[in-house]
């Protein structure tokens, strides 16, 4: 028998049933029941109600994520049953129409088949809609950090456009197979133009963003079993867009661009042009989001909604882990209240891990 699975699914299955209030008579027929299962099969399914509630856990168990408060929110999309490719990007497509929901985003997790000797899925794409990257002979096209994956999808037979925001296609593979790839429907994705409360010309630089971010290449460990394929989204705090993928050297690089409209002064440092222009691109985000009518927090709101998840954790008293690197935001981080706290980055089960993308295996 596998210990280590049973150890795990054990401890699974007594905190999850303590939390979902299950008397001790169900809890001890399900652990028999598993033990079981793993003595025949060597693994265990999870009833909906044990996979749902662990997704739930994971969310609440996830270090690096300051929007925690709402962990209990999360809507869980049990694809199981799915084997097929092209069944799994279907449903992949009414994950991104259901999460979307024209703006008033809500939480939700697609999971599938979970991985055994004999079946693994793997979503390639490291979010569900995320726009393509070019090292052309003219420079940097569109976002550096998708070049690696954009290069897989032109060697599967997708062609991009080249343009600042070709949204890449997605890549499923099920087991060993060739991997599926399919154009997600534009009419699926929302888009949000940027515009700035007060400088007009903001629009000229032509800066968009997807509306909802859907991380697709985690996996998701609940009792030792492994999802590899279970996307999963929230909504962004404006900071993501505005001080990381817009702002990044690394990534858009916008603040030259928005200091030379601005008219700063670049020549120095001092002149803290950086600073002045990453908040008006910050602003726009907001501004922008708002308008459209799209869920978005700022990062002052997020550090005090999750100062009232600590606040809640403790109530239950509960463990509450946090990497403090990763919660304090981009943006004037010693204003909130993360910045002068210490967290515990052990980490606790169930969770998300990364894994590595099945094209950097080759």
């Amino acid at each position: 028998m596998n210990e280590d699975l049973l150890q795990k699914a054990e401890e699974f299955l007594n905190l999850c049933y303590l939390e979902l209030e299950k008397d001790s008579v169900t809890l001890l027929a399900r652990v028999e029941e598993v033990k079981s299962s793993i003595r025949k099969t060597g693994t265990y399914e999870h009833t909906y109600e044990e996979l749902s509630h662990g997704a739930k856990m994971a969310w609440r168990n996830s270090n690096k994520c300051i929007g925690r408060l709402f962990w209990e929110s999360l809507i869980v999309k049990d694809y199981r049953h799915l084997h097929e490719a092209d069944e799994i990007i279907h449903a992949l497509f009414e994950h991104i129409k259901f999460a979307t929901n024209n703006g008033h985003i809500r939480p939700t997790i697609s999971i599938f088949k979970q991985e055994t000797k004999e079946h693994s899925v793997r979503i390639w794409n490291h979010q569900l809609v995320r726009y393509a990257g070019y090292d052309s002979q003219h420079g940097l096209i569109g976002d550096p950090h998708s070049i690696p994956f954009t290069k897989v999808c032109e060697e599967l037979g997708w062609e991009g456009k080249h343009t600042n925001y070709d949204l890449l296609p997605l890549v499923v593979q099920v087991n060993n197979e060739k991997p599926n790839w399919c154009t997600i429907p534009p009419s699926l994705v929302l888009e949000v133009n940027l515009s700035h409360p007060e400088y007009e010309w903001f629009e000229e630089l032509g800066l968009k963003w997807y509306g909802v971010p859907m991380i697709a290449d985690m996996l998701l460990e609940i009792g030792g079993i492994h999802y590899t394929a279970a996307p999963f989204n929230g909504w962004y705090m404006g900071t993501e867009i505005g001080a990381r993928n817009l702002a990044d050297e690394d990534r858009y690089n916008v603040l030259p661009i928005v200091a030379d409209y601005m008219k700063l002064d670049m020549s120095r440092n001092n002149s803290l042009w950086k600073d002045r222009a990453l908040l008006e691109v910050n602003r726009a985000v907001l501004y922008s989001y708002k308008k459209a009518g799209v869920s978005i927090v700022d990062h002052h709101t997020a550090a005090a909604q999750f100062k009232l998840f600590e606040e809640k954790e403790k109530e239950k008293r509960r463990k509450l882990t946090g990497n403090w690197t990763w919660l304090i935001p981009p943006v004037s981080p010693a204003l909130t209240h993360i910045f002068h706290q210490q967290y515990d980055n052990s980490t606790q089960l169930p969770n998300y891990f990364y894994q590595v993308a099945p094209y950097e295996k080759k």
